[in-house]
């Protein structure tokens, strides 16, 4: 894959894309949005990946809309704006339900669209020094299209504050909130993202992908007969896969599973 506004690396089945647009603070456009879901499309589908770091070069991590992308916007007609919006959000989604998990290395700030971006992945880790902003009301706008994944990472009370006050808050808030899963200092950020992602790798592949669909599909569900069902059938089927069978036989019988990274 080649593309203007991403690099991408891949190193023990893990890929790591990275937002490559330092000189504007990392602002999408519509080739970013377009090279975005590109990306995490064909990496989700790739069977010899166990896990997908999204990343960015330079001192922030993603500043939010490219200006001279709003500028063109400025003149879009209302069809145009939707249609625009539109690939925003479905390039949301696409890292939402990727296959594979998403860690997001936050290594600096990290304002309105860009906290989509990271909302949309499945771990957060953030630099001590990042701050955070929703921005959008600052300039007469909403945050609409990431608002599903943002309300979903920080909750609504979280959001209604931040939301209607655009203030920028720091990478501490982001974990009180719950926005962030670990805060850490610049110098141990590669260490600690690493130390995740080893996690993520040594775990049953199959397992690790319907446990993210599961946590998805059961969040804010009613604990009914119907919930129940459905759970109890999800670990029927995990037990007879072949890795869930792999993977009690292998503790029962004291050695590594098979998918186990060496």
């Amino acid at each position: 894959m080649a593309f203007e506004t991403l690099t991408i690396t891949r190193e023990d089945r893990v890929a790591t894309v990275t937002l490559n647009r330092p000189d504007v603070r990392n602002a999408f456009n519509e080739t970013t949005i377009a090279e975005i879901k590109q990306a995490f499309s064909e990496l989700g589908e790739d069977a010899d990946l166990r896990a997908i770091v999204l990343a960015a070069n330079g001192p922030a991590f993603c500043a939010g809309a490219d200006l001279n992308w709003m500028k063109k916007m400025a003149g879009y007609t209302h069809a145009e704006n939707h249609a625009d919006a539109l690939q925003l959000a479905e390039m949301l989604r696409t890292i939402y339900l990727c296959p594979k998990p998403v860690v997001a290395k936050v290594q600096g700030d990290c304002y309105a669209g860009g906290m989509g971006l990271v909302a949309a992945c499945d771990i957060i880790v953030a630099v001590e020094e990042a701050n955070f902003c929703l921005s959008e009301v600052k300039l007469g706008l909403i945050p609409a299209t990431i608002s599903p994944y943002v309300i979903k990472a920080m909750g609504e009370n979280a959001s209604r504050r931040y939301f209607l006050t655009a203030e920028r808050f720091g990478a501490q808030e982001a974990l009180r909130i719950g926005f962030a899963h670990e805060v850490v200092s610049t110098e141990t950020l590669d260490a600690k993202v690493t130390e995740i992602v080893k996690a993520l790798i040594n775990n049953s592949p199959n397992a690790v992908q319907q446990a993210k669909v599961l946590v998805r599909d059961v969040a804010g569900q009613p604990v009914n007969d119907a919930l129940l069902a459905d759970t109890a059938e999800r670990i029927a089927q995990i037990r007879a896969s072949d890795q869930g069978r792999e993977g009690v036989a292998s503790f029962l019988e004291k050695r590594k599973p098979a998918w186990l990274i060496s």
